[in-house]
């Protein structure tokens, strides 16, 4: 019996691993508004010409002239000169000094020779994908083959999100059902991957997915009682003005709010499921009503900090903005009925709400599954 769990894990992992892979080559339609005459490579900033940039007080503005050595690419080796807008805009302006590493896109004509290069940001890639790799490593050495398993649900889950999810929502399918589809989908990817394909996944599983739906079905009702918009997340305009102007960004930020909860959601789901499997095969006699009690305490002890995990997550995200308002003096319910504020509430109460409930309702299902697996 063992062996023929592992058989099934594996063959589980192996199916997904198939797909993970065709998700990754599958093309989107949006993958065509790339420039076909532009290359992105990386770059060695050899030198700047600072004297025709302005600064008021902390705020620069002006171009920055750029001497760049391409690093790889068809024009490796080049020495490119480059020019660098500062806008102002300290949270988009970049300021590069001789040494740097830049992330160049460089525009050619016909004959393939170089027009122009552009200095888009400093270069984080090869960091990036260090943290990557030692993340993987790390989990791999400590979570064995359950590591593997939440490596490659984690992989799928990132090419589901990019490919899947992103594109449908640009063609101007509903956000929110089709977010509760996605997220359903990973709910049973990410739980069957970890726990196998048994009664413990399923009660996961039923679990996650009805706490799910309770904070979608909240998030739809207090969004629209308290006046809340789309308008409120990041770069929300700038995707209106880029000729998306088609998009319902409240049903957007609808569909934001329980995908962001999910991850905690089935989180707890699974360590309800888990306790109550052991203690049903510590007890086999167990009746229905004491698997539940054991649930319910269970979830009890988890849901509390839990909860304080999403407030601590949801806060980091605008904790410069608390501080800004607190410096201006800015009156305390002033503060909380601000659009951004209350946005933000919104996603910590409702993925709290998820959370209270996903509790019981895998102690319920827990109930009924693992008991009449004894019977």
């Amino acid at each position: 019996m063992p062996g023929l769990l592992k058989n099934r894990e594996f063959i589980l992992v192996a199916v997904f691993a198939v797909l993970s892979s065709i998700l990754y080559f599958i093309p989107t339609e949006f993958d065509q508004r790339v420039a076909e005459n532009a290359e992105r490579c990386r770059a060695e900033v050899v030198s700047v010409d600072n004297a025709d940039i302005d600064q008021f007080g902390i705020v620069k503005t002006g171009p920055q002239s750029v001497t760049m050595k391409i690093l790889d690419g068809r024009f490796k080796g080049q020495i490119l000169q480059g020019t660098n807008e500062l806008l102002g805009q300290m949270d988009k302006d970049k300021f590069f000094v001789p040494g740097d590493e830049a992330l160049a896109v460089v525009t050619y004509d016909a004959e393939g020779k170089p027009m122009f290069a552009v200095p888009q940001d400093h270069y984080r890639i090869d960091l990036e994908l260090t943290m990557l790799l030692l993340f993987s490593f790390l989990l791999l050495v400590f979570g064995g083959w359950t590591g593997a398993k939440a490596l490659f649900s984690f992989m799928f889950t990132a090419l589901v999100l990019w490919k899947l999810l992103v594109p449908a929502l640009l063609e101007g399918r509903d956000p929110v059902w089709i977010t509760l589809a996605v997220v359903a989908g990973l709910c049973a990817v990410i739980i069957f991957m970890v726990a196998g394909l048994n009664r413990k996944g399923v009660v996961a599983f039923l679990g996650s997915f009805l706490g799910v739906f309770t904070s979608c079905l909240l998030a739809i009702y207090f969004t629209g009682k308290l006046h809340l918009h789309g308008a409120v997340m990041p770069f929300a305009e700038t995707l209106l003005y880029s000729g998306f102007g088609h998009l319902d960004l409240t049903r957007i930020y609808i569909a934001a709010v329980f995908l962001a909860c999910s991850g905690a959601v089935m989180d707890l789901a699974m360590d309800v499921a888990a306790s109550m499997d052991e203690v049903v095969r510590a007890n086999p006699e167990i009746t229905h009503m004491q698997a539940l009690a054991s649930g319910i305490r269970v979830g009890r002890a988890v849901v509390g900090t839990m909860t304080t995990t999403l407030l601590l997550a949801y806060s980091g995200g605008f904790i410069t903005l608390l501080m800004a308002f607190m410096a201006q003096g800015i009156p305390l319910i002033n503060t909380f009925n601000f659009v951004y504020v209350s946005a933000e509430i919104l996603k910590t109460l409702v993925g709290s709400f998820g959370l209270v409930t996903v509790a019981p309702f895998t102690a319920l299902a827990g109930a009924f599954v693992f008991i009449r697996k004894n019977k």
